[in-house]
């Protein structure tokens, strides 16, 4: 599947300004919390590179992380707005398109909401939530399925295991959290 560490590279520094500042983060509570997550290294980076880890409990560690999936919903979306105008004359393109731009909204929805559940310490919400956001884009995914002929694109399936990922580092984070 090969995932590619530098698409979320973007995401990474645009959501986590300043590294120079954090350069090692909460190192014992990133360590000890990232190793309960299914991407170790993709949470021990994302992390440490944002400032706000310095001083986060477990609790704030996960919500840099869902910080870090908002990101990704709302850049995928952005970037499925402007394939859109790319294929003008394309009309069953184009509602694939919007179906998938509409999926990834969602996504951020369901983020959005995981974090008011963990304001109030309901974990099991929260990770309904968060399993929510991971799934949007499945639909999306099947979206393309259901017509022959459309090839899946390469750079949405990227953005698509990026989003899954951050996600899966979470629940790792929930589970944690709820023990």
């Amino acid at each position: 599947m090969g995932f590619s560490w530098l698409l979320l590279l973007p995401i990474i520094s645009t959501c986590f300004i300043n590294p120079s500042s954090s350069a090692h983060g909460n190192s014992d509570l990133i360590q000890k919390t990232c190793k309960n997550t299914k991407y170790y290294d993709l949470c021990v980076s994302s992390l440490k590179s944002d400032s706000s880890s310095k001083k986060a409990d477990t609790k704030g560690l996960a919500l840099i992380m869902i910080r870090a999936g908002m990101a990704n919903a709302t850049a995928t979306n952005s970037y499925l707005s402007l394939q859109m105008v790319s294929v003008p004359n394309d009309t069953l393109m184009k509602k694939v398109m919007q179906e998938c731009a509409d999926m990834y909204a969602s996504a951020n929805v369901s983020l959005q909401n995981s974090v008011q559940d963990l304001s109030m310490d309901m974990y099991d919400y929260a990770y309904v939530h968060v399993l929510a956001a991971a799934d949007y884009p499945n639909a999306c995914h099947n979206a393309f399925n259901r017509y022959p002929g459309m090839s899946y694109p390469s750079e949405l399936a990227l953005r698509e295991d990026g989003l899954k990922q951050i996600c899966d580092v979470v629940l790792g984070i929930i589970d944690s959290l709820s023990q």
